[in-house]
């Protein structure tokens, strides 16, 4: 029978994780508790007993989401209910440094757990942080960490440039990615679609998901060892189950993401949505891509020029292609 853990003897001045199962919780410490996240909700509360008593990770994401929202602002609280993976706590809820480290403070002392430094400077989006928790509370290792890619970034790398490159900013994981466009009203495409009606057209944001998988793949670190994706060895062969949900305009700020189903030079295949808010906008069950390897070589750094190039107003107006994705044309959302 495996040891039951309930506070983890302090190896190296660092409290170790929870085991499978939990020693006897006794009622001055469910009184302990209690009091600690006395201003979360009562969810919250109950979840973290359970956990306590139990051991049982389960309720992990519900005490680490209520803790967050405990600490949020009151007009931000609402879009942690049912919050996707993808909610950035600096940029999406407005949580600075100071406030991170209420949060952690709070979370060690609910879920018995020590986290240092170094593994907050990974944690960006509400997904880094149930991930990074959940493998806590197992014993088990983190996965490789998301890397944020800035814009200049992004144009250095990618052989789509402005005024056709329609990510922002990207976050790329080892088994996903995601990013962010605003829609301007200023990209070129509008000014016709439609006459006086400005509308995103469908096959655009189907090109911004692909831009996102051709992204993936030159920096997701997917190639054989020594090798990686060759940007100029991308291009788009065909696209299955595509849904256009909700007619996007500008103002609206598109979080697009993608997951690979399939990843076996020559093709990957890949699952890609885009939101507005919590609003469905565009689905595709599978777009995929050609693509070749080439020896690796070290990370570019975005020179002078691509920075230059792409100002801030710029960045709004940047379209996106998938590796010189071309997206049927056909596909587009028309108003009602």
């Amino acid at each position: 029978m495996a040891e039951d853990v309930h506070k983890n003897p302090e190896v190296n001045g660092s409290k170790q994780p929870f085991s499978t199962s939990a020693k006897s919780f006794s009622a001055e410490d469910e009184a302990a508790l209690t009091e600690a996240l006395k201003r979360c909700s009562p969810a919250t509360i109950e979840a973290a007993v359970k956990f306590r008593r139990t051991g049982d990770p389960t309720p992990v994401p519900t005490v680490v989401i209520g803790i967050i929202e405990r600490f949020a602002e009151p007009d931000q609280r609402a879009r942690l209910r049912g919050a996707d993976d993808d909610l950035r706590l600096i940029e999406d809820l407005g949580i600075d440094s100071l406030t991170m480290m209420e949060i952690v403070i709070l979370v060690e002392d609910a879920l018995q757990m020590s986290i240092n430094n170094d593994e907050l400077r990974n944690l960006r989006t509400l997904g880094d942080i149930k991930v990074f928790i959940d493998c806590k509370v197992r014993g088990l290792p983190p996965p490789k960490p998301s890397r944020f890619l800035p814009i200049e970034h992004i144009g250095a790398v990618m052989p789509i440039q402005p005024p056709f490159l329609f990510l922002n900013e990207a976050t790329i994981g080892s088994s996903s990615a995601s990013a962010k466009y605003k829609i301007t009203g200023d990209e070129f495409f509008l000014k016709g679609h439609f006459k006086d009606n400005p509308v995103m057209p469908a096959s655009i944001m189907l090109e911004a998901i692909g831009q996102l998988a051709v992204l993936f793949l030159i920096e997701g670190g997917h190639g054989e060892e020594g090798k990686q994706a060759d940007p100029q060895t991308i291009y788009f062969t065909g696209c299955e189950g595509v849904r256009a949900h909700r007619i996007c305009k500008p103002g609206d700020t598109l979080t697009i993401s993608i997951k690979p189903k399939r990843l076996k030079m020559p093709l990957a295949t890949i699952e890609g949505q885009i939101r507005v808010g919590q609003e469905k906008a565009v689905y595709v069950e599978e777009i995929t891509l050609t693509y070749g390897f080439r020896d690796a070589i070290a990370q570019p750094v975005p020179v002078a020029s691509v920075s230059a190039t792409v100002t801030p107003k710029a960045v709004h107006s940047l379209p996106a292609a998938a590796a010189r994705v071309i997206t049927p044309a056909t596909v587009s959302v028309r108003p009602a």
